[in-house]
């Protein structure tokens, strides 16, 4: 099984995004989308609701805090088919991807409509939309689970790597070891018409139950883990996101990414704003509540929030002046027209379960 480094762990907005921001979830079903595994969905339960232009499931027969909960302590199956898949080749492929993301990505290892502009200055370059569902397996059983379809060693396949392989006798599947939860877990590739049999065979396991939208953002926002056009978007710098790390050290010393004469005097110096993590009691924090000092002065808003099943607190994020984001912090957040206190604290929240070999 040949190892190789997978890009969205080093590209900040690297991942395609749909057109709406705010990603609102609604039960209108007019001109949506379906993934390859709709159908599927429906007759397990799934309710369906409007997600970025596509029909997904928000849940199923479980509520939203048994199959959090249940990832956390198992593993979940989640369809995650309305991501962008890409395969960008030709010679020039490097050049294109390191003028539109901070990462490194001449050091990634092999395997591992900014096309036409690059093509039309005469660069060897192309776009390839991959028609593939995509399923990711998360929980602390996911490798087992797996495993038991596979003859690659996933002991091998470290946190952010990936090898094309037979998953349960469907052929010409990627997996990679990732997710959107925190949790260890691998996100599959599968040609569309291997999809229902590949989720088939993986919920016979007694450890994988089926979940939605609803579990999936609350297990992100316990890992820490942004979603675009909430808490970031193309207007936020990735140190003022909290994503230094994202930033290739090469790079920094040659300044020759997007953005760089503006990011890299950031990160030597303070920023006027930084994404906190905050944590209260009472009444749960949502997105657009205005976060203020104790002297009840508004100084920032909340981006995603949301009452955390693992902690039994209610956990947010949001953005704040550089002089308040120091964990700790005492301010103050307004939740229905109330005000109440809060804590600025270290994210994640829970801790992650990355298999990183180590």
């Amino acid at each position: 099984m040949q190892r190789t480094a997978s890009v969205v762990a080093l590209g900040f907005c690297l991942q395609a995004q749909p057109l709406v921001q705010s990603r609102p979830l609604s039960c209108v079903q007019d001109v949506l989308r379906r993934t390859p595994l709709y159908d599927f969905h429906l007759a397990h339960g799934g309710k369906m609701v409007a997600f970025a232009g596509w029909s997904l499931p928000v849940q199923y027969r479980d509520s939203h805090v048994v199959s959090h909960l249940h990832t956390r302590q198992h593993c979940s199956l989640f369809d995650v088919s309305h991501m962008l898949q890409t395969k960008i080749f030709g010679r020039d492929r490097v050049k294109l991807m390191e003028s539109i993301v901070v990462g490194d990505i001449a050091e990634l290892k092999p395997n591992q409509d900014k096309v036409k502009e690059f093509q039309n200055r005469g660069s060897d370059v192309g776009l390839e939309v991959i028609d593939n569902a995509l399923l990711a397996l998360q929980g602390p059983a996911a490798a087992q689970v797996l495993q038991a379809g596979v003859t690659d060693d996933l002991r091998k396949l470290p946190f952010m790597t990936s090898a094309v392989m037979e998953v349960f006798g469907v052929a010409g599947c990627r997996v990679t070891r990732c997710g959107y939860t925190g949790e260890d877990g691998v996100e599959i590739s599968v040609p569309a018409g291997g999809a229902v049999h590949l989720a088939t065979a993986l919920l016979k396991n007694p450890e994988v139950k089926l979940a939605g939208l609803a579990a999936r953002d609350s297990l992100r926002l316990e890992a820490g883990l942004c979603l675009y056009g909430n808490d970031i978007d193309e207007h936020t710098t990735p140190v003022e996101g909290s994503l230094g790390w994202t930033l290739g050290k090469r790079r920094r010393t040659a300044m020759d990414f997007p953005g760089a004469k503006i990011i890299v005097p950031q990160l030597k110096g303070e920023v006027q704003k930084r994404r906190v993590g905050l944590i209260c009691e009472g009444a749960p924090m949502r997105a657009h509540s205005p976060i203020l000092s104790t002297e009840g002065t508004v100084i920032g808003t909340v981006t995603s929030g949301c009452p955390s099943p693992s902690l039994k607190k209610n956990v947010a994020m949001g953005y704040v002046p550089f002089k308040y984001s120091r964990p700790g912090t005492q301010l103050l957040v307004e939740v229905r027209r109330k005000q109440q206190m809060t804590v600025v604290s270290k994210m994640p929240f829970v801790p992650t379960n990355y298999y990183t070999l180590k």
